[in-house]
């Protein structure tokens, strides 16, 4: 199993997502939200290639959808880069900050 880790760019996005979680729905739903999100992150971690390829929108990157968010990954020597979870955000912005 690859390690995953997460980009300053990804921790701010999930980070935005719980704040907004809670603002919106309450923290019942929220925490059941982000523990969704945990589940899918370890998807990924135990088989990355599952996941479809996006190099149209960045070369080397993979795609999860969790509901309202899409996961964007790559591979590398390391493990496994989320590099950002995005909502309805252009997804040409992918790159890490």
């Amino acid at each position: 199993m690859a390690k995953i880790r997460l980009s300053k760019a990804a921790e701010t996005d999930l980070d935005q997502i719980a704040r907004f979680g809670i603002d919106t729905f309450g923290s019942v739903a929220a925490r059941r939200y982000r523990d969704g999100l945990k589940l899918q992150l370890a998807r990924i971690e135990e088989a990355p290639l599952r996941f479809p390829a996006v190099d149209h929108i960045r070369p080397g990157y993979r795609r999860s959808v969790f509901k309202s968010h899409a996961i964007y990954f790559r591979i590398d020597d390391a493990g496994i880069l989320v590099v950002r979870v995005l909502g309805r955000q252009d997804p040409g912005n992918v790159s890490s900050r």
